[in-house]
């Protein structure tokens, strides 16, 4: 009788990255060369190399986080005379000016939600390679929280793109992304890709190994 608290990998089942079908591994090797019947994806364990392709891709995103923040991020130029902006100089501004939303939104979106998504990553890595046993499921929705929000990190992207869509005066007004604002689509995706190659049952792997 199999046990009720068997994972899919002791009964030797693996799912589809691309399409979630279920499959039944077979019990006599090669593994390698299987594929998913539905989709005709390759099968995987685990997600192949996804420690060290997201340690790899939280690195860059960490060296990137810092011209992303340092640099201006918008190029305004009104009659002649030119204004460059970084992230936390535009929050600022919308503070004076008494848009408190708009700076809070921008505030979280920019500069928290990037910072917070790579720490809770190399959090993650860290505890994975520290085998820990603590609190796995938390882990698990913590990471399905920082998968679910980082594509709002693109918020200011957004803004700057509208700004110089619209502020297009010639001579009198113009509006134009700084260098700050590459490294930071730069981080926004390369965090991305890092959420997507961890792979989450790695956190459950070193409780299972605890109880065998």
């Amino acid at each position: 009788m199999k046990n009720a608290s068997a994972t899919a990998r002791e009964l030797g089942l693996v799912s589809c990255e691309d399409c979630h079908q279920l499959s039944r591994l077979p019990e006599l090797p090669p593994r390698r060369s299987l594929a998913c019947p539905r989709c005709s994806a390759p099968l995987h364990l685990r997600k192949p190399n996804s420690l060290s392709r997201t340690w790899a891709l939280i690195i860059a995103s960490a060296i990137f986080y810092i011209p992303a923040n340092v640099l201006p991020m918008t190029v305004t130029t009104h009659l002649g005379s030119q204004q460059t902006d970084t992230i936390i100089s535009g929050v600022i501004h919308f503070m004076e000016t008494g848009s408190f939303g708009i700076a809070l939104i921008i505030f979280i979106a920019s500069i928290m939600v990037p910072l917070m998504k790579l720490l809770i990553l190399a959090g993650l890595l860290l505890s994975v390679h520290c085998r820990a046993h603590w609190r796995p499921k938390d882990r698990t929705r913590l990471y399905r929280l920082t998968e679910s929000i980082g594509r709002w990190s693109m918020v200011d992207i957004y803004v700057i793109t509208i700004m110089v869509a619209l502020v297009k005066m010639g001579a009198l007004a113009d509006v134009d992304a700084g260098p700050a604002a590459f490294y930071f689509a730069a981080v926004v995706v390369m965090t991305m890709f890092a959420v997507q190659s961890f792979d989450p049952r790695l956190i459950w792997d070193g409780l299972e190994e605890q109880h065998e």
